[in-house]
């Protein structure tokens, strides 16, 4: 079995947690953020056992500052 790690976007809509998980493209709800989390580990732990992913290089998450008017 391998292991990953990805990313986890979670934000709140209404009265549901969303956790998207962008390098796959899986989402999942709770009504808790954990709950949240749990479902999409295991919907994105179902689908890369029908859809593998290729072989990439490490990602690396960052933010930015940006001046707007």
């Amino acid at each position: 079995m391998k292991t990953r790690g990805f990313t986890v976007i979670v934000y709140k809509e209404e009265d549901m947690y969303i956790a998207e998980c962008p390098e796959v493209g899986t989402v999942d709800q709770g009504e808790t953020i954990e709950q949240a989390i749990a479902g999409l580990k295991e919907a994105t732990r179902l689908y890369l056992e029908e859809f593998p992913l290729p072989a990439t290089s490490p990602r690396y998450v960052t933010s930015i500052e940006v001046s707007y008017t």
